[in-house]
């Protein structure tokens, strides 16, 4: 059924066929890769909208090493009182997930180091801010029931695909999306408290895990 993706593409030079020829030798092929490197809807949307100010030598690596350091200094940020600067700080490093996704697939720079780093960088920053703001905000039971999921996610990816590379599905996107909304929403009520943001960004964290529940029984994707 994905042997219409077996074949040689078309193209033969240029940084298309170099990635292309990449992912074939990490066994990603047929509906895997095609999945990977198709271009949504929001990246064409950042190719004309915030990844052409980006410096030339911004590379999706790169962006997604911001998000690994940006995670302590936000729970920094957030520990000593700086409510304001670590959520704007949290926007950045959730918006960098997406930035870092379109300039890879625009510009055919997916490589093994970020199919395998993007979504742990996704899980800690997530994990690590709802442990610290969540818990305080909601409870316990709603970041047991966050963390939970990705840490089963993880594993059941592991031994699943037993070591190779499985790109996230949309639900999994989704589900990310949707998390960082929620807790974008728990962040600003530190700063405004206005129970309707606290309100809104609990009911947003409840359909992310419904979307993770949908990712680990029915799509299963990270």
């Amino acid at each position: 059924m994905d042997g219409y993706m077996e074949e040689t593409p078309k193209f033969s030079s240029g940084p298309e066929a170099f990635q292309w020829k990449r992912l074939k030798r990490l066994n990603l092929e047929g509906s895997r890769l095609q999945y990977l490197t198709a271009v949504t809807i929001f990246d064409r949307f950042f190719s004309v909208t915030l990844l052409p100010f980006l410096p030339k030598w911004v590379s999706p690596n790169r962006i997604t090493i911001f998000r690994f350091i940006s995670i302590p200094i936000i729970l920094a940020l957030l520990i000593f009182g700086y409510n304001l600067a670590g959520t704007i700080l949290f926007v950045l490093a959730a918006l960098s997930d997406a930035l870092d996704g379109a300039l890879a697939r625009t510009k055919h720079r997916i490589t093994k180091w970020g199919i395998v780093a993007d979504p742990i960088a996704d899980k800690l920053l997530i994990g690590s801010v709802s442990l610290l703001v969540v818990w305080r905000e909601l409870g316990w039971l709603l970041v047991v029931a966050l963390v939970s999921i990705e840490l089963v996610l993880a594993g059941s990816a592991y031994f699943r695909y037993s070591g190779k590379l499985m790109p996230a599905k949309t639900v999994g996107k989704m589900k990310m999306i949707l998390q960082c909304v929620g807790v974008s929403f728990v962040l600003l009520y530190g700063i405004v408290p206005n129970p309707s943001f606290l309100l809104t960004g609990q009911y947003i964290l409840y359909l992310a895990v419904v979307f993770g529940l949908a990712s680990l029984f029915v799509y299963r994707s990270i």
